[in-house]
């Protein structure tokens, strides 16, 4: 998999806007927004895609999604709602070989998760 910018990130070697972490997730606010919330939830451990994860890592990416769950609520966009993407490979549009958890909201989203 080698180094990536989440890799860095995550430790320590290039500065974040962390909005939580623990030993095992770390989130962050993304540096090209394309909502007024827009903030990644990765895996600490290198794992690269879904595509690509062990079946041991099921609980892990589970708890991805407890995470951005929980920091929507602390961002009051649960009520009025919000996306959660993932991307997988290059056709899927995923940029860093390192699984991350898009948490999308702060307005309402279109299809096209720009913001209407």
């Amino acid at each position: 998999m080698g180094d990536n910018i989440f890799l860095k990130i995550i430790r320590k070697e290039i500065p974040a806007d962390i909005v939580y972490e623990d030993e095992e997730i770390l989130a962050f606010y993304d540096i090209h927004p394309i909502a007024p919330v827009h903030i990644l939830v990765v895996p600490k451990k290198p794992i690269e895609s879904i595509a690509t994860m062990d079946d041991e890592d099921a609980a892990v990416v589970g708890r991805m999604f407890l995470v951005a769950r929980d920091i929507a609520r602390d961002l009051n966009i649960s009520e009025k709602g919000y996306k959660l993407l993932i991307r997988v490979g290059k056709d899927g549009g995923q940029e860093v070989p390192h699984l991350h958890l898009h948490l999308l909201g702060g307005a309402r989203l279109s299809e096209n998760i720009h913001p209407i």
